[in-house]
């Protein structure tokens, strides 16, 4: 594994784009704060740049460092569900502006994934995550499931199996700094 970090932190730090497995299904990543790497994501699954994407931060200190203010009921909710949960944040910062919505809002997941969350300690930057797919297709439950023009449009393919069989999204719920909670997908 520490191999396969390697590898991917080079692809990382020079602007590349990686396909690799996460704690929900297989991911499409980059640099978060590298806008030129977020461009080609969009590209390469010839998606609208108004359709935003997720970020992975590795801890809450990552988390505290790239949203202005993390409403408090966030760690709770981190803290307690069972599955994988993307939190859409208000006021993101610190990450290039094409990774955040136009509403000015930007889904983070603290990834417990062992592989994952050592690539973005030792990235000390969010990555992109984004499924595996060209816009519009159903999101690729298994490696198999990835489409032949997406393996080949990457920079470099992490070659580790999932650690865990979930192959499926995960879990997306919004707080407004208001208050409001909203739950996008269970």
């Amino acid at each position: 594994m520490n191999d396969e970090i390697t590898k991917a932190l080079e692809v990382l730090k020079r602007g590349g784009i990686i396909l690799y497995p996460t704690d929900t299904v297989w991911g499409i990543g980059c640099d978060a704060t590298n806008a030129d790497a977020i461009d080609k994501i969009f590209e390469l699954k010839k998606r609208a740049e108004s359709k935003s994407m997720i970020c992975l931060v590795s801890d809450f200190k990552m988390l505290n460092k790239h949203v202005e203010e993390v409403p408090e009921v966030a760690y709770d909710i981190l803290k307690y569900a069972k599955n994988p949960t993307t939190i859409i944040y208000d006021k993101p910062i610190r990450v290039a502006e094409n990774v955040v919505a136009n509403n000015n809002t930007l889904g983070i997941r603290v990834c417990k994934d062992k592989f994952c969350n050592q690539l973005i300690r030792k990235f000390k930057k969010p990555i992109v995550s984004t499924s595996a797919n060209l816009s519009g297709q159903p999101t690729p439950k298994t490696f198999k499931e990835i489409s032949k023009e997406i393996k080949e449009g990457v920079d470099y393919i992490v070659n580790l199996k999932p650690q865990y069989s979930k192959n499926k999204p995960s879990a997306i719920i919004k707080l407004s700094n208001d208050g409001k909670v909203e739950v996008i997908r269970k």
